[in-house]
């Protein structure tokens, strides 16, 4: 039975699912009815933070121009340009087991691409989710809907899946951000440049 979150929840991860390993983060959405005469381009990423909250390079950021990072612990699917079609439009996997000691929290993300320059932001973006399975079974362990709460945004941090003690725990996060990709970046210690 899948578990649904609401904004600012948090939940136990492997700690309730014993013998989850390996994780398929799935990011999905819609676009509005839009005629600004350019496709919307949503893309997932995935930041590596160390205890401070901060990524330290490059490997700490999993992107669709950088698919792996964390020594090959956290993998993204690749892009997805235009979003359609039911189900996750991308997915990020995550081996527990292989996440580098020093990395205590993995902050999950979605930025519409140029979207500052195409004039879209997350206003017109519906039925935007993430959900969690394990990977082995293919089985849906929670899943987050983030409702219509956005107007301007161009960035979202969707969840965070963070260390506590030897478990992973997964919270609902839901915080927009102006200024897409770069504004998200310098929030976790990196220059988008």
């Amino acid at each position: 039975m899948t578990i649904s979150l609401s904004k600012g929840q948090r939940i136990d991860l492997t700690k309730t699912n014993p013998g989850l390993k390996k994780a398929i983060i799935g990011l999905g959405w819609d676009t509005n009815k839009y005629n600004g005469g350019q496709d919307f381009d949503l893309d997932a990423c995935a930041f590596l933070l160390y205890e401070d909250g901060k990524a330290k390079g490059a490997d700490d950021f999993v992107f669709y121009n950088n698919l792996t990072g964390g020594n090959g612990s956290v993998s993204h699917s690749g892009d997805n340009r235009d979003g359609l079609g039911d189900g996750d439009d991308e997915r990020i996997k995550m081996d527990f087991s292989l996440i580098p000691s020093h990395i205590h929290r993995v902050g999950i993300t979605v930025t519409i691409h140029d979207g500052d320059l195409r004039n879209q932001n997350f206003g017109q973006v519906s039925n935007a989710f993430v959900r969690v399975l394990d990977e082995e079974s293919n089985r849906e362990i929670l899943r987050y809907d983030l409702g219509e709460d956005f107007s301007v945004e161009t960035a979202v941090v969707v969840c965070e899946l963070y260390r506590h003690g030897q478990d992973w725990k997964f919270q609902a996060v839901g915080a927009g951000f102006t200024g897409g990709l770069a504004s998200l970046c310098r929030n976790y210690g990196l220059d988008a440049n």
